[in-house]
């Protein structure tokens, strides 16, 4: 990752001279945690979580200008991918994106027991809102502080925490609905 002072060198760069290999490193700095982000929020959709960091990266070069700098410049790009993802679900005129958990994890035998575990997890984030799977993603995936959270979603920090809250009940109640029928 890079330091605060790096950071703000590589985009002064991008700013002043149009600098592609500053913004290449700023790309290659952010594009991990993003595209897990992404995928998350797309539940397993590899190729949608392609398009979309690719949108968001694209969107983020085009308008680095207006970066003000008053957020952290990854707390920016999240949001950019967040309005991505919302943007595409707008084109595609769904109420929620493919179920694609399953296919996207293989079990082997030597990694059985987690496997079944992630499923379980995926599946049960699929049964939230994208609301919720958004602001679970970002708080237990990606660490990010409420504050953050509330920045990025463009919502109070109290329907953030509100959001949570729903969000660890529909998977407690999931993880147990499925827990109880797996065994008998």
């Amino acid at each position: 990752m890079l330091s605060k002072l790096e950071e703000l060198k590589l985009i002064s760069q991008c700013v002043l001279v149009d600098d592609r290999r500053a913004f290449g490193k700023l790309v290659e700095a952010y594009q991990p945690r993003l595209r897990k982000f992404l995928l998350n929020l797309t539940a397993g959709d590899v190729m949608l979580t392609d398009d979309l960091a690719q949108e968001t990266f694209v969107k983020a070069y085009v308008s680095i200008r207006s970066f003000k700098g008053i957020s952290s410049f990854g707390t920016w790009l999240y949001r950019i991918a967040y309005n991505e993802f919302y943007n595409e679900k707008r084109r595609r005129h769904e109420d929620s994106l493919p179920d694609t958990a399953e296919t996207c994890m293989e079990p082997t035998s030597a990694h059985q027991d987690a496997t079944e575990a992630q499923l379980t997890v995926m599946r049960a984030m699929q049964s939230l809102n994208d609301v919720e799977r958004t602001a679970v993603t970002l708080f237990y995936i990606e660490d990010q502080p409420i504050k953050k959270i509330a920045l990025i979603m463009h919502m109070p920090e109290g329907s953030v925490k509100s959001s949570l809250h729903r969000a660890k009940e529909k998977m407690r109640k999931t993880i147990n609905f499925e827990n109880n029928y797996n065994f008998v």
